[in-house]
């Protein structure tokens, strides 16, 4: 396993549409292993592949605190969402950086495991609120587009100033 380059706000490829994995490969299990590592390290409790420069639907989330209990989503779909909720959230390619994002506060999805199997996950809570994040990211949406426009420029107004002082 090894790390990986977290790439941040400004990097074309968070941007760019994610194109489905095809078949679950040594080289699938390889990048969702050192991508559960590199989100471990940051530390965060979510990480998708645009986020590390590749432009395929996978991504890791583990909210434990003990950190043991990894979900690696392939191909996945938000199916059903209940009761939108008011939250602070963050994103490992917004260092330092948290805002309020209106999320559903229960959610379905379904995705392929490592093992190639089907699967379904009904979440609710900060693991709700990480899937939908996660899923995000694989189409191309930040969590600031959840924001007002005068907030949105506000953080990129700060992301600016970070920018020239090199601290982004």
């Amino acid at each position: 396993m090894s790390k990986l380059e977290i790439k941040k706000y400004g990097d074309g490829v968070l941007r760019k549409k994610n194109v489905p994995v095809e078949s679950i490969t040594a080289e699938i299990k390889k990048l969702a292993a050192d991508m559960l590592e590199t989100m471990y390290d940051a530390p965060g409790v979510g990480l998708a592949a645009p986020q590390v420069g590749v432009s395929l639907r996978i991504c890791v989330i583990d909210v434990s605190s003990e950190k043991n209990s990894p979900l690696v989503m392939i191909n996945p779909e938000i199916t059903g969402g209940e009761s939108k909720i008011l939250a602070e959230e963050g994103c490992l390619s917004f260092p330092g950086m948290y805002e309020n994002v209106k999320r559903f506060e229960k959610v379905s999805a379904e995705y392929t495991d490592l093992n190639g199997k089907k699967k379904k996950i009904d979440a609710d809570g900060f693991l709700a609120k990480a899937v939908q994040h996660e899923i995000d990211h694989l189409d191309a949406k930040l969590f600031i587009d959840y924001l007002p426009d005068w907030k949105r420029k506000t953080v990129e107004k700060e992301i600016k100033r970070r920018k020239k002082a090199g601290d982004w």
